[in-house]
């Protein structure tokens, strides 16, 4: 064996009993560092358990709430509105006019053509302003019918009514006779209604009332100027007047002879 070969044995045994010191110093470190680290660390909070979900019952439906109108929010430029001031009181009204003159005109047959003073003021049922205060003649017309004539007061204010009946029998009628008899006369008159003809004289025998229904004869002669009643199944009479002519003998029996007939027409 040479020289060489012994002395490099003993060499190599020192080198790595060198590197066993360095690593056992090495792993000697980071034992004391790791421990110095996990004394130093802070200990972890322990953690709060999680609570336990309670049944609740299920909410209840609420109705939802209306809503609310949105508020104007005031405008900063707003100005304030200038005060005004409380009107007055209005002046109480004047009291009404009375009201004018007023003819209300209504009749049993419709239509009818009414006149005041001769001047046509319409057909019924009227109701006419055009007419003055006072006393007027009406007269009124209707086909079929007699006509009538009427005085009416109007009043200076307000409704002046009257009813126009033309189917009803009008009469009222009077004429001043002499009653011829057989030796002499008497003076008396003669009065016609719808109750009847009705002689009133102060001889009393001579005096009758008689209805119109009852009347047998009723003629004039207007030449002879003499008027004729006679009472059915009774006495008769012979009237005259004291007039120049029978106009009046002739109206008279002129306005019991429409009377008579308008009843006898009724009666049917």
């Amino acid at each position: 064996m040479s020289v060489m070969d012994h002395d490099s044995g003993p060499r190599s045994g020192g080198v790595g009993k060198f590197l066993l010191i360095g690593a056992a110093a090495v792993a000697l470190l980071a034992l004391v560092f790791l421990a110095v680290t996990m004394m130093t660390r802070p200990k972890p909070e322990p953690k709060a358990a999680a609570p336990q979900a309670r049944m609740e019952p299920p909410p209840t439906a609420v109705a939802p709430k209306p809503a609310e109108p949105e508020k104007e929010a005031p405008s900063p430029a707003a100005r304030p509105r200038p005060r005004r001031e409380k009107p007055a009181a209005p002046e109480p009204a004047p009291p009404p006019l009375p009201a004018g003159p007023t003819l209300v005109v209504d009749s049993d047959v419709p239509g009818a053509s009414v006149f005041v003073d001769r001047k046509y003021v319409g057909t019924t049922p009227l109701r006419t302003t055009d007419v003055t205060p006072g006393s007027h003649q009406l007269n009124a017309s209707a086909t079929g019918e007699e006509g009538v004539v009427q005085t009416v007061e109007i009043a200076a204010s307000g409704d002046t009514a009257i009813t126009l009946r033309f189917k009803e029998v009008r009469l009222d009628a009077s004429v001043p006779v002499v009653h011829k008899h057989a030796m002499g006369s008497c003076e008396g008159r003669l009065v016609a209604s719808p109750a009847g003809l009705r002689y009133d004289t102060a001889n009393k025998k001579d005096a009758f009332s008689i209805p119109l229904s009852g009347l047998e004869a009723f003629e004039i002669d207007y030449l002879k100027k003499e008027l004729k009643v006679k009472q059915k199944g009774g006495k008769s009479w012979n009237f005259t007047d004291r007039s120049e002519n029978a106009d009046k003998l002739f109206i008279f029996h002129r306005d019991v002879t429409k009377a008579r007939e308008k009843l006898a027409a009724q009666s049917r």
